[in-house]
């Protein structure tokens, strides 16, 4: 039982460390454009995105997938920049309200591409034969799936705090955290390791 909590934990500091702020950075994005009554589709979401974390550390651990680190460096503030880019293209338009096919796609990808950035340091962590490594990972996933909702809930609820005292409207939030986002991810591209290379 011990272990379940050793691997969870790892799971939720995984995505609540003050220092690897991207992954926190790409759920704030997924998440300004939607409201506590989409609390439904925002589960999906980021199931599908918790999913794609899983099967990209799935497939590095039976050595299906590997890629350089400093391409998946470069690659996760880039899908952070697309899905900000996406909310700010879309703000106050409908499409929001329609099927969530394409952006559960996108983002169970970007899952993926956000899980290949960790698989190097779980396969360190977590040693012996590939099926050894099969619950860890598994409990590994709870731990992101609960700091991930955790995030998500926390931006809903400062999102509606904003808007409630300072009467934003929802666009005008959008807009503004997007804009924010992209701001703090372009000098991560600029400062990616895959350019002085």
């Amino acid at each position: 039982m011990s272990d379940f909590w050793i691997y969870s934990t790892i799971g939720l500091k995984h995505v609540l460390n003050i220092f690897a702020y991207d992954h926190v950075l790409f759920l704030l994005a997924l998440t300004v454009p939607y409201e506590f009554k989409s609390w439904k589709r925002l589960l999906i979401l980021v199931s599908l995105f918790t999913l794609g974390h899983t099967l990209a550390l799935l497939l590095s651990v039976f050595n299906i997938v590997t890629i350089k680190p400093n391409i998946v460096e470069f690659l996760i503030p880039i899908t952070i920049l697309i899905t900000a880019m996406y909310n700010i293209v879309v703000s106050g338009k409908s499409s929001k309200k329609d099927s969530i096919t394409f952006i559960g796609i996108v983002t169970a990808c970007f899952g993926i591409i956000h899980g290949l950035g960790f698989s190097n340091y779980f396969n360190t962590l977590v040693t012996g034969k590939p099926t050894d490594k099969l619950l860890p990972l598994f409990e590994f996933g709870l731990g992101i799936e609960t700091a991930q909702i955790t995030v998500v809930l926390l931006a809903l609820l400062l999102a509606y705090v904003v808007q409630s005292l300072f009467k934003f409207s929802k666009r005008d939030w959008t807009l503004l955290i997007s804009a924010f986002i992209v701001g703090v991810v372009i000098p991560m591209i600029l400062q990616s390791e895959i350019w002085h290379k």
